[in-house]
């Protein structure tokens, strides 16, 4: 990493609505605990006997985990149908962006990244002396790849929530293959979704967290998955014990756990598109796939939004902060009693 780069990410904070003035990139989840949550996209429910999977974690973490990480690998390889020698765990999936771009871009180097979309993109190629280049989310399979060491696509996209195509999607990772460049492809919210992942596909580096369909953000569980010299350059960059016992063992139960991800996926559908059909009452809504809405704040404006929902003990994403979003706020897909909460605080 750059030390230049680094001072000037944290110039441009100064400047950058993008950018925290701290040179990191805003994102949601609220601390306070008298507030109900609609700014981070986590799953409000977790899988049964997580609790007792983490207490009995305790005695393997009085040393260091297998570093091989032989079962993880081989229920997080069934779960995207990759082999498990090309799973590389990390803590969770930012950490897995980080490797495979800290391991392909190269100072002065292009990378193309979608916009609006995950901030975090721009900021690592940033600190690795990188050259962001945005395009619309919505146009990026449509653009050629030639000339950049890496390409970055979000499946489902955040903010907005929609998935791509998926034979556009892999028509797109073959021209890049072909064009000798490196595809990112960020899953994070895939689990929600019944889509096919491109893990182990040549060419391309899949980055999964399962911090968001599994409800556990602070145990920091993800993975990347790659194939070829993209693989061993992860594999070699990767740290040693990157994953703890606990978010190893956690991880590896959540990914038995078919019945809980077949009932969060039909909950998440139905609770969306009833909160969607809400919205657009008042609202313009992207469509999404994903557990989260993004819509236009239209008169009433975002702080006034903001504003309301805090009013009635909600904490809702402020979606400005996304690359070509300048009067957006995202909410995310609760369980029904919560969203109905939202809907009447948003008079929908």
């Amino acid at each position: 990493m750059n030390p230049d780069s680094v001072a000037a990410l944290r110039a441009a904070g100064e400047t950058d609505p993008h950018i925290g003035a701290d040179g990191r990139v805003p994102h949601g989840s609220s601390d306070d605990p008298s507030l109900l949550d609609f700014s981070a996209n986590t799953n409000p429910q977790i899988p049964p006997g997580t609790r007792e999977v983490v207490e009995g974690s305790f005695d393997a973490a009085r040393s260091y985990p297998n570093d091989g990480y032989p079962d993880f690998r081989a229920a997080a390889a069934e779960f995207v149908g990759c082999d498990p020698v090309e799973v590389v765990p990390t803590a969770g999936g930012l950490d897995a962006i980080r490797l495979a771009i800290e391991t392909t871009v190269r100072p002065g180097e292009s990378v193309l990244l979608p916009a609006p979309s995950f901030g975090e993109y721009a900021r690592e190629v940033r600190l690795q002396g990188g050259d962001p280049r945005f395009v619309g989310h919505d146009a990026i399979l449509e653009t050629g790849p030639t000339d950049h060491a890496m390409a970055v696509v979000c499946n489902p996209n955040n903010p907005t929530g929609e998935c791509y195509d998926a034979d556009a999607l892999r028509a797109f990772a073959d021209r890049c293959h072909d064009a000798g460049t490196t595809l990112l492809v960020d899953e994070a919210f895939l689990g929600f979704t019944d889509q096919p992942s491109l893990a182990g596909r040549e060419g391309v580096v899949v980055a999964r967290s399962l911090t968001k369909l599994f409800g556990l953000p602070g145990v920091r569980m993800g993975y990347a998955v790659g194939t070829g010299d993209a693989l061993d350059r992860l594999h070699t960059a990767r740290r040693a014990w990157s994953m703890s016992a606990a978010a190893a063992a956690v991880g590896t139960h959540c990914y038995g756990a078919d019945a809980f991800v077949a009932e969060t996926r039909e909950r998440v559908d139905c609770e969306r598109e009833r909160m969607r059909s809400r919205l657009e009452t008042r609202f313009d809504v992207f469509p999404s796939d994903a557990p989260f809405l993004c819509f236009a704040a239209g008169d009433s404006g975002v702080d006034e939004l903001l504003a309301t929902a805090r009013e009635h003990g909600l904490a809702l994403r402020d979606a400005r902060t996304f690359r070509r979003l300048d009067s957006h706020v995202r909410v995310a897909v609760r369980l029904p009693a919560e969203n109905d909460r939202l809907l009447e605080a948003l008079d929908v």
